[in-house]
């Protein structure tokens, strides 16, 4: 294996505001020998999360911080080409942590529960329906918004990979679903394939005025993944005993100057509440969401999409697609074909 070179996007220094290619060297490094229990994953497409900025920072939040010279982190999808390890075979595909690179060398410690992939999943779902956006949206609005039939909810972040599957989720349980999302195509994406009831152009529409139109009794749930503004529009409409679940605060993630809620006394005198979560809570789940979310895609109650980008030289700007407004659904990288 001393023969194969594993290309390699290295952190080498911290964001101050917008990720960019100069946080990142790109190196290409010998890939070593196993060792008795390791295997050679070959990395075929990787995902681009919004938490990876804040695991960018300084600071360590639910995991330990990215270090300054360590492999840029995310998942992917891989197939393994070698292996000294019984469990895990050539040609076997695995999703987890592979990271920015070609290769990676691993015992299975990074390789999350799904472990090896059913034959016949096409590789890129497994990091996008049925990956950490999926179950995201699937454990937020099921278990922390607790939805009720005829509720109104509204998703910020509504055209990403999480907001469209949470959004349709809601739906299905028989609420009014208003999806918040930046431009015309978005948002008329939203009414027209997701099936939402209303789109609000935070881009174009003003906010406040929209949500008083399509809530005039109220937001009773409120699925925010980006912070900021929006987050104190929906909390001036949050209706009595509402309630906002937090999953991501993504226009905060690229400035050294975040903004808190300053809407938040709305929440005292509606009796409403705030509560954020972490995916990882329901970990010994997942089998039940990914199951309930197959069922769902193959009657056709929920749809997704992908945005496929291409070549691991172009990780740095695929992951800030996801910043800027550019990705359509769930944004991935295909670094290589699979052998099998």
């Amino acid at each position: 294996m001393t023969a194969l070179i594993n290309r390699q996007w290295v952190m080498t220094s911290r964001p101050e505001n917008m990720v960019s290619r100069e946080n990142f060297t790109f190196q290409e490094v010998p890939v070593p020998e196993l060792n008795d229990g390791e295997f050679l994953v070959k990395s075929i497409y990787m995902s681009f999360d919004p938490t990876l900025r804040a695991w960018m920072n300084e600071r360590d939040t639910y995991v330990k911080a990215i270090a300054i010279g360590e492999v840029m982190r995310c998942n992917s999808v891989g197939e393994v080409i070698a292996s000294k390890n019984d469990k895990f075979k050539i040609g076997d595909k695995v999703m987890g942590g592979i990271g920015w690179q070609d290769y990676c060398v691993t015992t299975g410690a990074n390789i999350l529960p799904f472990q090896v992939l059913p034959k016949g999943v096409p590789l890129t779902m497994p990091l996008s329906i049925f990956g950490i956006t999926g179950l995201t949206a699937y454990f937020g609005m099921l278990e922390v918004a607790d939805l009720k039939e005829g509720q109104t909810v509204v998703v910020s972040g509504a055209a990403g990979a999480t907001g469209s599957v949470a959004c349709q989720i809601a739906k299905l349980k028989g609420c009014k679903v208003i999806g918040i999302a930046g431009g015309p195509e978005k948002c008329k994406n939203l009414t027209e394939f997701f099936g939402l009831d209303h789109a609000i152009d935070y881009k174009n529409d003003n906010v406040k005025a929209k949500l008083r139109e399509y809530c005039p009794n109220g937001v009773d749930r409120y699925f925010d993944n980006v912070g900021g503004p929006i987050l104190d529009n929906v909390l001036d409409q949050i209706a009595m005993h509402g309630k906002v679940v937090l999953c991501g605060a993504i226009s905060d993630y690229n400035t050294d100057n975040p903004s808190g809620p300053k809407s938040y006394t709305r929440l005292i005198v509606m009796r409403a509440s705030m509560q954020g979560f972490i995916i990882l809570d329901y970990a010994k789940r997942f089998p039940e969401a990914i199951s309930a979310l197959t069922h769902w895609v193959q009657e056709g109650k929920v749809k997704y999409q992908e945005d496929v980008q291409d070549g691991l030289e172009n990780a740095p700007e695929a992951f800030q697609r996801i910043f800027t407004g550019k990705n359509h659904g769930k944004q991935l990288l295909k670094v290589a074909d699979p052998t099998t």
